[in-house]
């Protein structure tokens, strides 16, 4: 994998960069916005990790130079916003993941793997925002249809309320008093069952049918 990251911040970029590097993967680290277009045409990555901050050039406007320039390898924003418009900003210029910058490395390289395989990834702590937007955008009042979910289970449903908070596994297991791997069954479980490949979508569909009372577990 090939990785053009561009950052104005030279210790995160330095750092990341070598963290990348230890994982095998190929980067070209950009500390100056304006240089995106070029060096993203010129070294054609598999990827783009960008910042959403810099001063010469936003994140965002360098997004949306990719995309006028023609350039469709995927673009992922790697930043600490954690706020709504931002999220929705970039997954309608046409950003492929949002990332933020104190994710696991394990989880930063598989977010990456799955963004070039050509899925979509949200940083599963934004799950509520993303879903909170989608249901806005819809008109919806946040009613569960007739029936709910009854297809889950109710150490499901409670573990689909937990997902929905943007909680880890880990996180999941020492609340519930389980072990991470028995929540990797359930949450395999209830992917399945919702008929969808990802905890952010798991999670949209949680508030979009109101399947939790605001957004957590249910009493």
């Amino acid at each position: 994998m090939r990785v053009l990251l561009i950052d104005d911040h030279a210790l995160f970029r330095f750092g990341l960069q070598a963290l990348l590097e230890r994982r095998g993967i190929e980067v070209v680290a950009v500390g100056n916005a304006a240089e995106g277009v070029a060096r993203a045409r010129e070294h054609a990555p598999d990827v783009v990790l960008l910042d959403m901050r810099m001063p010469q050039l936003t994140g965002l406007e360098l997004l949306r130079a990719l995309r006028a320039a023609e350039l469709r390898m995927p673009v992922a924003m790697l930043t600490t916003s954690a706020e709504e418009r931002d999220v929705i900003t970039s997954l309608q210029q046409g950003a492929q993941g949002y990332l933020l910058k104190d994710m696991e490395p394990d989880a930063l390289i598989a977010a990456l793997g799955d963004i070039v395989a050509g899925r979509t990834v949200v940083a599963p702590e934004l799950a509520v925002v993303l879903a909170r937007a989608v249901q806005a955008e819809g008109g919806h009042a946040g009613a569960a249809p007739e029936g709910g979910a009854p297809e889950l289970t109710p150490r499901e449903q409670e573990i689909l309320c937990h997902l929905a908070e943007g909680q880890s596994n880990k996180a999941i297991a020492r609340r519930l008093g389980i072990s991470d791997g028995t929540v990797k069954l359930h949450v395999k479980a209830i992917l399945r069952k919702l008929e969808v490949h990802s905890r952010v979508e798991a999670a949209v569909i949680a508030v979009e049918r109101g399947l939790c009372a605001r957004g957590g577990p249910p009493e």
